[in-house]
């Protein structure tokens, strides 16, 4: 069964985009944690609430200020499955992000090792043990606004975030990992979840998601901009 057209809004944190019988597909909205945090329910317990389902489990996760496309699985069963395309590498994401600072490089790949920094952050380093993967494309909004499309091969944790910050592009409004008066001007992190498409027992799904909340994401400019990535699955990528 390809995607169907179930998109409804049930709660602020999140819309639903698809109901399979193996799967949920929300759009996530920022600054919504996927775990519960204290008293909070997770993501997981507000979906399943929302429609009904008796239990959701995580597949994979995106930060608390991320934004974007999350699959939940309805059975223990369908996240083993799904679990396994993601460490297979067989489920290709790509994400948005904005900045206001010029990067080193305007496409390519970042790749490094990820060491733990200060404040719960990380940092990418020069070794290649077990490197964290990410190619990338920008293209420029507005004076002093670029926008990214960022495919990450490989999901460490704030990858993407980290990423940007080696390139000297750390993402607007991002407070851990630019400075932080300067994050403060803007109304969130400006980081999207885009697109995500996969195979589920022999049937393929794709799914595009742009983002709903952020002053930066939602003008005509930015809009413009990034209609060259409604596809990113066909550009080709830097080798």
């Amino acid at each position: 069964m390809a995607p169907s057209n179930n998109n409804f809004d049930l709660s602020p944190d999140f819309s639903v985009l698809d109901l399979q019988d193996d799967f949920v597909v929300i759009n996530k909205a920022p600054g919504v944690d996927v775990h519960r945090d204290g008293d909070e329910p997770g993501i997981c317990e507000k979906v399943a609430e929302a429609l009904n389902l008796p239990e959701l489990y995580l597949v994979h996760r995106l930060d608390k200020v991320t934004s974007g496309l999350l699959i939940l699985a309805r059975t223990s069963e369908s996240c083993a499955q799904l679990a396994q395309l993601f460490k297979e590498k067989t489920i290709q994401k790509y994400y948005l992000a904005l900045a206001d600072k010029k990067p080193k490089k305007k496409q390519g790949w970042i790749k490094g090792d990820m060491q733990r920094s200060r404040r719960s952050s990380w940092k990418l380093v020069n070794s290649q043990h077990n490197p964290a993967v990410t190619q990338f494309f920008t293209t420029s909004v507005t004076p002093g606004i670029r926008a990214f499309l960022l495919k990450p091969l490989t999901g460490k944790t704030h990858q993407l975030r980290v990423a940007m910050k080696s390139l000297g592009a750390p993402i607007c409004g991002d407070l851990l990992y630019s400075d932080a008066q300067q994050a403060s001007d803007y109304d969130r992190t400006y980081l999207h979840a885009y697109v995500i498409a996969f195979e589920l027992k022999s049937v393929s799904y794709r799914y595009c998601a742009q983002p709903e909340q952020g002053g930066q994401f939602l003008t005509p400019q930015f809009l413009a901009a990034v209609e060259q990535w409604c596809t990113p699955e066909t550009l080709s990528w830097p080798s």
